[in-house]
């Protein structure tokens, strides 16, 4: 399998190394087993013959027009890590004719990944239209708003969707990673893994800070500030909107933009959010939060902690159960 890694300048030095040293143990892994895959093929390509890490560490690329097609292109992050930095860099050059080599490689049927900002450099290329896909969860809002032909899921680590895979942030690059290695061989995947240190993690979910995506809009920051004073005593729609000066209509609007979640849901994870920091620092039983936070009984409320943990947070989890 031929794999090409798309290297922009300033590259995000984590994200890169954790692909191309994934793919490398994995290679090296292979011949303890009894039926040895191939091994991974893997190439640094440079949009720019001279390529540096965000750090400034000078990266050793072939030039992309010394290349042949490959089987899977892999895009890791680039440095800028903010929505207002992020979107100078995109603005850039060299991400144009990034966007050409994605659309020309696609087109000879290799697969796509990417992983944290690198999705944003794939949707750029609009091949990521009408599929799903995930990236870096603060940067769901601009994701969103600038892709809205993509369906994001920005709770899910990996997402796979008819030949692209998309990733969370940062530490991700080693899901991405790993799943080309398991393409190859589920038994050598599971292997790197157990090298690496890297547990199986479906969701960035217990990661998300929400109070900070919804800066992303002053309407939705108003629901929110709203709706921490309200976790106690139950939603209603027309209250929110009210509070905010805006329609009901509006509202659920603009949440949906910037979240992709209806008000009753961004008041939901809400509660969530209160219930994991009064787990986290107290004693109470998982009943107790429960009627702090307006829920009748804590049935509802574990339901709610099981999905949002997934099978992260062990500590916490033995409290739920």
């Amino acid at each position: 399998m031929r794999i090409h890694l798309l290297v922009l300048d300033r590259v995000f030095d984590l994200g890169l190394s954790a692909l191309t040293d994934t793919l490398a143990t994995a290679n090296e892994l292979a011949a303890t087993l009894p039926d040895a895959p191939a091994p991974i093929e893997f190439t640094l390509v440079g949009v720019r013959r001279r390529v540096r890490t965000a750090q400034g560490l000078t990266v050793p690329v072939v030039p992309a027009e010394s290349v042949t097609q490959p089987d899977a292109v892999l895009v890791p992050a680039i440095g800028a890590k903010m929505p207002d930095t992020l979107a100078a860099r995109l603005a850039e050059r060299d991400v144009a004719d990034a966007v050409t080599l994605l659309q020309r490689w696609s087109r000879g049927s290799a697969s796509i990944g990417a992983a944290c900002t690198g999705t944003f450099l794939l949707a750029e290329s609009a091949l990521l239209d009408g599929h799903r896909a995930t990236t870096s969860w603060w940067l769901a809002p601009m994701f969103r708003q600038r892709y809205p032909r993509v369906a994001l899921d920005e709770s899910r680590m990996l997402v796979n969707s008819a030949g692209f895979t998309t990733a969370g942030a940062a530490m991700a690059h080693l899901d991405l990673a790993l799943s080309v290695v398991r393409g190859q061989s589920p038994a050598l995947a599971a292997l790197a893994a157990r090298y690496l240190l890297v547990e199986a993690r479906g969701s960035q979910a217990e990661f998300v800070i929400p109070d900070h995506l919804a800066h992303a809009d002053p309407v939705v920051e108003r629901f929110e500030g709203w709706a921490r004073g309200r976790l106690a005593s139950g939603f209603s729609l027309g209250d929110a909107a009210r509070a905010v000066g805006a329609s009901e209509r509006t509202l659920a609007r603009r949440l949906h933009a910037v979240l992709g979640k209806t008000p009753l849901s961004y008041f939901q994870d809400l509660r969530v959010e209160r219930a994991l920091h009064l787990l986290r620092t107290g004693s109470a039983s998982v009943d107790q939060i429960a009627s702090q936070i307006g829920y009748a009984d804590g049935v509802t409320l574990r339901s709610l902690l099981r999905r949002k943990l997934g099978k992260g947070m062990r500590e916490l989890r033995a409290r739920i159960y």
